[in-house]
C-alpha cells in the first residue's frame, strides 16, 4: 500500500461542489493535449485541466518539430531505421559514460533501456493516430538531420523528424498550429477543457488509490475533481522555480523559455504521494537573452539557431570559447565551464558580437534568435561604431547587471584582447577552417545557420570575416532551460512509481514534469515532443483499462 498524507476525497468532497470524469489530465501543453485525445478516442470522459489562463503551454511557443524513429513516411521512402540501431545511437548520446555497443543494454539501466524501446516502438503509432483522426496532421522533413548524424551510431541519420502539415515554410511556428489543431480536435472529442484551474493535491481512498484531484479555480476557491480510472499528470518541468533549479540543476541557470506556469507542482505532489525522483540535475538546454531572462520576459524564446556568419561569441575577457554553431543543447554547455583555479564560472556570461553584414543579412524573429530586424524589440542589442566603443558599452552593460548577476564582470583586457580575437576568426573564416572550434564541420551547424548573405559566401557558410569599419552590435547571452527533465519516475506505460518500484495505483506523468530516458542528451529536432506523444498514448491506454476496485 502506499503511503501519503493527502486527505481522502470524502473528506474534502464536503468543502463543496465535486465532479466525476473516467480521467483527470492536468497540464494542456503537447502532453495534456496528446493524453486527453487518446484517451477521448476510447470513449472515456475527460477533463483537461490548464493552471494558466490558455492552453497549449511550453508547446505553444516551440517549434514543434517531433523526432519520431522509424516513421510511417521513412519506412514509405524505404529508409531503414533499425530498432537495435536507433537504441544504440540513443544510450551513445544519453550514457556515454557507460555506453557499449556490444552490451545488451548498451551500458543503458533496464528502466532506460526499456523507456527509449517504448519511444522507438510507440512514437510512430501515436503520430499516425494522431494524423487519422485530423488532429495532428503532419509533413515529413526527409532531409533534417540528427544533431549527431555524423556518429557512426546513426544508421538513419536523416528523416526522423515530422511537423505540423500547416507549419510555415520556415517551420518556425508549428507549435501555434499543432495546440490550435489538437485543442480544436480534442473539443470535439468531448474533452471538458478547464483553464486558470491549479491542481494542489491529489485524493485518494482508504486502500490509497489515487481517486482524484483538488484544485483552486480562480478565485472561486476549491474544487474536487475525481477520476474514476485515472489522474494523468502533464504539467511541464520546474524551470520557474528558483528554489528548484538551485537545489536540484547542476548548472547555474537563471531562467528559460518554458511556459510560466511550469513551476515544479507535480515533483511537490508527486512526492507527496511516495514517488521517487530521478533525473533532476538534467534539463532540456539552450542559449538564452540574458537580459530577458533576468526580466523574466514572458515572450523569451531560447536562441534554437544562433544566426549570423560574421558573428562570435566572447567571454569577459574578450575571447571566444565555444563553437557557435553547436546545436542549442551543446552550445549551452559552455557557459557552465568550471574554472577550480578562479572559482568561478568565467564564461556565464558570453557576449555575441556582428557586424553590419550579419544585422542586414540575418535578422529575424524566428527560433529565438538575437539579431532581430527593424522594429523588433532590441533592447537586449548593444551598439557601438567601433570595437572599442561596443566593448566599452558591454562592460557598462554588464556592470548595471550586477547585482542579478553577481560578481561576473568585464574587466580591461575585454577590451585589449577583443581585436586580436576578431582578427584571428577573420583568418578562419577567409580559409574556412576553424583551427579552434572546428565550426561549420558538422551537418546539423550548417542546419542551424539561420539567414546570411548569399554573396559573397565565404569558404564556410558558417563563417564570414567580421568587418573592419562599423556599425557593431552586440548582446548578452547565458545558458537556459528550454525545460527541465526530471521529476518522479514513470515506466513505459506512463504509471508513476514509488520507492520500490511499484505503481502508485491510478496515478500517471507524461512529459517534462516525469524523469527523461534522455539523461544529458538531445538526440535531435524533436526529442522532447516525439517522445511524449508516445508516452502520451502509452498511459492514455494503460489508464483506459483501469478501474475502481
Amino acid at each position: 500500500m502506499n503511503t501519503h498524507t493527502a486527505p481522502t476525497s470524502s473528506s474534502l468532497d464536503a468543502k463543496g461542489q465535486s465532479e466525476e470524469f473516467d480521467m483527470v489530465i492536468v497540464g494542456a501543453g503537447a502532453a495534456g493535449l496528446a493524453c486527453a485525445l487518446f484517451a477521448a478516442w476510447q470513449d472515456n470522459r475527460v477533463l483537461l485541466l490548464e493552471k494558466a489562463s490558455e492552453v497549449g503551454g511550453t508547446a505553444r511557443k516551440a517549434a514543434f518539430w517531433y523526432w519520431v524513429p522509424n516513421n510511417h513516411a521513412m519506412r514509405e521512402l524505404g529508409i531503414e531505421d533499425q530498432k537495435e540501431d536507433c537504441l544504440r545511437y540513443m544510450a551513445r548520446l544519453s550514457r556515454p559514460e557507460t555506453y557499449s555497443p556490444n552490451l545488451p543494454r548498451f551500458g543503458m539501466t533496464e528502466w532506460e533501456y526499456d523507456m527509449c524501446e517504448a519511444i522507438y516502438d510507440y512514437a510512430s503509432v501515436a503520430a499516425e493516430l494522431l494524423a487519422q483522426h485530423g488532429a495532428l496532421k503532419y509533413r515529413h522533413c526527409p532531409d533534417v538531420t540528427d544533431y549527431w548524424a555524423e556518429l557512426p551510431e546513426d544508421k538513419a541519420p536523416r528523416g526522423r523528424v515530422l511537423l505540423p502539415k500547416d507549419a510555415c515554410e520556415s517551420m518556425s511556428d508549428g507549435g501555434a498550429v499543432a495546440v490550435h489543431s489538437m485543442l480544436e480536435a480534442a473539443r470535439k472529442a468531448g474533452v471538458e477543457v478547464r483553464t486558470s484551474c491549479r491542481v494542489q493535491r491529489l485524493l485518494f481512498d482508504e486502500k490509497g488509490t489515487v481517486t482524484g484531484v483538488e484544485a483552486q479555480i480562480a478565485d472561486s476557491g476549491s474544487t474536487v475533481f475525481r477520476a474514476r480510472k485515472a489522474v494523468v499528470f502533464c504539467s511541464g518541468g520546474f524551470t520557474h522555480n528558483k528554489t528548484m533549479r538551485k537545489n536540484f540543476l547542476s548548472a547555474p541557470v537563471f531562467g528559460g523559455c518554458a511556459a510560466r506556469s511550469n513551476e515544479g507542482d507535480f515533483v511537490r505532489i508527486g512526492t507527496a504521494a511516495g514517488a521517487e525522483l530521478r533525473n533532476m540535475n538534467y534539463a532540456w538546454m539552450c542559449p538564452i537573452v540574458l537580459e530577458k531572462a533576468l526580466n523574466n520576459d514572458p515572450s523569451l524564446i531560447g536562441t534554437f539557431s544562433a544566426s549570423g556568419d560574421s558573428m562570435i561569441y566572447v567571454n569577459q575577457h574578450g575571447q571566444r570559447v565555444t563553437n557557435e554553431k553547436l546545436a542549442y543543447n551543446e552550445s549551452a554547455q559552455a557557459f557552465f565551464t568550471w574554472d577550480a583555479a578562479s572559482s568561478s564560472y568565467p564564461n556565464l556570461v558570453l557576449a555575441a558580437i556582428w557586424d553590419a553584414r550579419s544585422q542586414q543579412h540575418s535578422a529575424s524573429s524566428e527560433y529565438g534568435r538575437f539579431i532581430v530586424p527593424a522594429g523588433a524589440d532590441d533592447a537586449h542589442v548593444i551598439e557601438g561604431e567601433t570595437l572599442e566603443e561596443l566593448a566599452r558599452n558591454i562592460r557598462a552593460r554588464v556592470a548595471q547587471l550586477a547585482p542579478q548577476i553577481g560578481n561576473l564582470h568585464f574587466g580591461e583586457d575585454f577590451e585589449a584582447n577583443l581585436p586580436a580575437t576578431v582578427e584571428r576568426f577573420n583568418g578562419f573564416a577567409r580559409t574556412g577552417r576553424d583551427l579552434d572550434y572546428h565550426r561549420g564541420e558538422r551537418p546539423v551547424e550548417v542546419l542551424f545557420n539561420g539567414p546570411a548573405a548569399t554573396d559573397p559566401v565565404a569558404p564556410n557558410p558558417t563563417m564570414y570575416p567580421i568587418s573592419d569599419s562599423g556599425p557593431y552590435f552586440a548582446t548578452l547571452l547565458t545558458g537556459g532551460n528550454l525545460d527541465t527533465k526530471g521529476g518522479p519516475v514513470t515506466n513505459r506505460h506512463g504509471q508513476v512509481l514509488d520507492h520500490d518500484g511499484t505503481p502508485i495505483s491510478h496515478l500517471y506523468g507524461v512529459g517534462n514534469c516525469v524523469a527523461s530516458p534522455s539523461a544529458r542528451a538531445y538526440w535531435a529536432g524533436g526529442a522532447t515532443i516525439g517522445p511524449i506523444l508516445a508516452f502520451a498514448y502509452l498511459a492514455a491506454r494503460s489508464a483506459h483499462n483501469e478501474s475502481l476496485i
